[in-house]
């Protein structure tokens, strides 16, 4: 039996790949999933103070058998009379500590998240394997709901090298949905894949002028199937042909009405869901904690920031200028027409991303592609006018115009009109603003991008017809060694057949 993991081709390294990161991140951080939510209850009333036992707490970061990289679970604070509060009863309200009686020290970092609506969001990250862990809820130092919860046996850190027993346990935990519209509309194009065939056609067709990545998952040390990919690490979708021609599989970030790419979650998604409480400061969790001022004392001007990457972002700074009293947009950066600069400049200072929700209105429009600052942007407390794009990303054909954002045209002809419209309809867009919250909260976390990408695998592989293999030219994208803290693995090893 080979040992390989993943492998692909090209001179590139394993950091040049972002996939690689995403494949390592499936066998170190495989299973995270969990859709639950409080009860809807009518408001707490000014003045109360929350009540250690009617006090909500759940989560996947309460059972022991969901591994991720950042755990975590949620507190909403409900009072005396049952009422859950709709406002934050204080950043410090409630603590939180982790201990095993097994060990002696445990090596957690803890972050209780205040998401200013009365909920919390508490998420910790693990840098060792413990036994028996006891997660203690405390309000003024009495436990909350049925604190401590105890999170029995071993609970594995997300480096230790011990997946699921078979993928069907795996979706058991994750709770993943029965399918997703974007992944049975993009492979809906491809009744079987010939591996051989794209590992000839795909290098000579695409490999000349594009930057790509073939991949290989054999006999992977997570439930993965076996099998052969393409990714496209440039912005733009490749496959241009009709569906009637003979077209290729490539996996994209970002796909578009005339192109048949397979869309996989973005590369900026996909990496603050691995490095959340890592290397990234933006993500859907810390987001949720940054959403700006209550929606009564956001500034009611349309807002953006970003580079030069696309001729409508010209036409928005001007028409911020025209309209200094509608629209705040400027550039941070000149990139794609330097020669415009004194046309649209000077240059403004970046601006903290949590920053931009100090405006009600948030606009979202195109870059090279499809502008993946989207999901942040839902995930804050503003409301999106999205611009209207040939381009989507995986999510796209889940969002409702005027359900979850405020639509604008694609030559931004009615940008004006519908700043207008949502200051004269402010409740009206207040409930927007919270739907598109909503929608990427139990749409966009890192238990659903997990479950997209592993439907995704699990469903293309299934069209294979040739055998995936190790092909000339791929190296090996090994997984990082656990010296610091080895853990022994106690789960069996049978794999699922497709």
């Amino acid at each position: 039996m080979k040992k390989s993991n993943t492998a692909m081709m090209k001179a590139e390294t394993a950091a040049d790949c972002p996939l690689a990161m995403s494949l390592r991140g499936f066998w170190l951080l495989l299973p995270f999933c969990l859709h639950v939510f409080g009860p809807a209850v009518p408001g707490a009333q000014a003045g109360s103070v929350p009540s250690a036992a009617k006090t909500l707490v759940w989560g996947p970061g309460l059972e022991p058998d969901i591994v991720l990289p950042a755990r975590f679970f949620y507190i909403q604070a409900v009072d005396t009379t049952g009422k859950n509060f709709t406002k934050s009863p204080g950043e410090k309200t409630f603590e939180v500590k982790i201990d095993s009686p097994v060990e002696q020290f445990t090596r957690i970092w803890i972050q209780v998240l205040d998401r200013q609506d009365g909920s919390f969001l508490v998420r910790y990250r693990m840098y060792a394997t413990y036994t028996d862990l006891h997660v203690h809820v405390l309000l003024k130092n009495k436990h909350v709901a049925k604190s401590p919860f105890i999170l029995r046996g071993q609970v594995y850190h997300e480096g230790c090298d011990c997946p699921q027993a078979s993928d069907s346990v795996w979706e058991a935990h994750m709770h993943c949905p029965e399918s997703f519209p974007q992944i049975d509309t993009d492979l809906s194009l491809f009744p079987s894949v010939d591996l051989d065939r794209n590992a000839h056609e795909i290098p000579q067709r695409f490999g000349q002028r594009q930057s790509l990545c073939h991949y290989a998952v054999i006999d992977n040390k997570v439930k993965l199937p076996d099998m052969e990919f393409f990714v496209n690490l440039g912005d733009w979708p490749l496959e241009k042909r009709k569906p009637t021609e003979k077209i290729h599989p490539i996996f994209s970030w970002c796909g578009s009405n005339n192109t048949r790419d397979i869309v996989m979650p973005t590369y900026d998604l996909t990496e603050s869901v691995l490095e959340t409480m890592g290397r990234v400061s933006l993500d859907m969790m810390s987001v949720q904690a940054n959403s700006g001022p209550p929606w009564s004392e956001k500034n009611a001007t349309a807002f953006w920031r970003g580079r030069d990457s696309r001729q409508e972002r010209l036409d928005l700074v001007k028409l911020s200028r025209a309209h200094p009293n509608s629209i705040d947009a400027a550039f941070t950066n000149f990139f794609f027409f330097k020669h415009d600069e004194s046309l649209y400049g000077p240059l403004v200072k970046h601006v903290s991303f949590f920053d931009f929700f100090k405006y009600k209105y948030q606009i979202n429009i195109d870059g090279t592609v499809a502008a993946y600052r989207l999901p942040y942007l839902l995930a804050g407390d503003s409301v999106v006018l999205k611009q209207d794009s040939a381009y989507y990303e995986h999510f796209y054909n889940e969002l409702r115009a005027w359900e979850h954002y405020i639509p604008i045209r694609a030559d931004l002809g009615d940008l004006l009109e519908k700043i207008q419209w949502a200051r004269e309809h402010d409740e009206e867009v207040k409930k927007i603003a919270l739907a598109g919250q909503q929608f990427a909260r139990s749409h966009l976390m890192g238990d659903n991008i997990f479950c997209y990408y592993y439907k995704l695998f699990k469903k293309y592989a299934k069209l294979q017809v040739t055998e995936p293999k190790v092909r000339e030219g791929m190296e090996l994208v090994a997984q990082p060694a656990d010296d610091l803290f080895p853990c022994s693995c106690h789960r069996s090893r049978t794999k699922d057949e497709l």
